[in-house]
């Protein structure tokens, strides 16, 4: 290995941002930096988020409840620009301490509820709507299975290899030798499941669905970190169907353009108030009207 050895100090100082894509939002403190109140709509859920994948799994999950007709899911999607330190401000430090996008508010509950990681947000919805969870203890259980695995493994994916395949400033052999085994072996993990079940937990469409989509449908489709050649995302083939499968959804295909700031204009839905957003306010709709303005 020839990467230069590191000799960490007795005590570690924070001297200096650490380097990569994100390094301007890393700090080893909480709590806000400064005071900005939260904007608040009509709907019952207030979602304040980033189209990342931890904010896709709430999103598509609202899509998907809306979708079979419960109104009581509506909700407002306001985006906080992690980039800009949003979720540092005054009021989103109040609906999540940890200062991580998604964070929500039910508002159909006295007083109003405050809802913080992702998983926790996805379990709250299914069981208040009694939806994409199981009611027979052997579906439940399976399902919450798979639901924290995504909780304990994407970290592996995102802050691991993630970061140091596609982000880091510099590139090292050991840290992305160590991530891309332990990446493939989820991926192993995940086809071998499939192999014998339409869903991740079964033959039921599910929030663990939601919540690993995201993560690991858009690895092996090569849309987070370019990398689906490095990890021959092509022989997972169970995991390719499935993601496939789950892609074609309506409701998912709606979900992932929420508080999405990047990509083709019209997949992007930067704020999202009315089911009508996504046929008018789309980023190409609102360049077009303000062209003709």
């Amino acid at each position: 290995m020839s990467d230069s050895t590191y000799t960490p100090p007795r005590v570690w100082k924070w001297d200096s941002e650490s380097g990569g894509r994100f390094a301007s939002i890393n700090r080893p403190v909480a709590g806000p930096t400064h005071d900005k109140e939260l904007p608040v709509g009509e709907h019952p859920f207030q979602l304040y988020s980033l189209a990342t994948p931890n904010g896709v799994k709430v999103t598509i999950l609202l899509e998907e409840l809306l979708e079979k007709g419960i109104t009581g899911a509506e909700y407002d999607a306001w985006l906080i620009r992690i980039q800009e330190g949003d979720q540092f401000g005054s009021g989103f430090v109040e609906v999540n301490p940890n200062s991580k996008i998604p964070a929500m508010v039910d508002q159909s509950v006295k007083p109003s509820l405050r809802l913080f990681e992702s998983g926790s947000m996805m379990l709250y919805l299914a069981e208040k709507f009694g939806e994409f969870l199981p009611r027979d203890i052997v579906g439940r259980t399976e399902t919450l299975n798979w639901l924290f695995w995504q909780m304990g493994s994407a970290p592996f994916l995102g802050g691991g290899f993630g970061h140091f395949y596609a982000y880091a400033p510099e590139k090292y052999e050991y840290p992305i030798n160590r991530y891309t085994m332990e990446v493939k072996r989820q991926l192993d993990v995940l086809n071998r499941q499939l192999a014998d079940n339409r869903y991740i937990a079964g033959n039921d469409y599910t929030i663990a669905d939601m919540a690993i989509w995201p993560w690991y449908g858009a690895l092996v489709k090569n849309r987070v970190y370019d990398a689906a050649e490095f990890l021959e995302a092509h022989t997972y083939t169970n995991v390719l169907r499935w993601a496939d499968d789950i892609g074609a959804r309506a409701a998912v295909k709606r979900g992932v353009m929420v508080n999405r700031t990047w990509g083709e204009p019209e997949r992007q839905l930067h704020e999202r108030h009315s089911a009508s957003d996504f046929e008018d306010r789309t980023q190409d709709k609102l360049a077009a009207a303000l062209g003709h303005s």
